[in-house]
């Protein structure tokens, strides 16, 4: 994943830190360790959540977490 979309709104904001927040929940894990993740060891918070926060946030938390978890996977950045 290369490139990406910087936060541009307070929509975006919310919704990437949603996005953290809920998957810490999932990982039982701090939403400091899951952002680390998302933005130091990966590009998947502005390669991924962000350029993909118009259809990502019509889904369902549960569809969200499992998406992001599957692409962590792919990336290679389980916690």
């Amino acid at each position: 994943m290369t490139g990406g979309k910087n936060i541009e709104n307070l929509n975006e904001l919310e919704f990437a830190v949603f996005c953290v927040e809920n998957v810490a929940v999932y990982l039982k894990t701090e939403p400091q360790i899951v952002y680390d993740v998302f933005t130091e060891k990966s590009n998947i918070l502005n390669g991924y959540i962000v350029p993909g926060y118009n259809i990502l946030h019509t889904q369902s938390r549960e569809y969200i977490v499992d998406d992001i978890i599957e692409v962590m996977r792919q990336e290679g950045v389980m916690i």
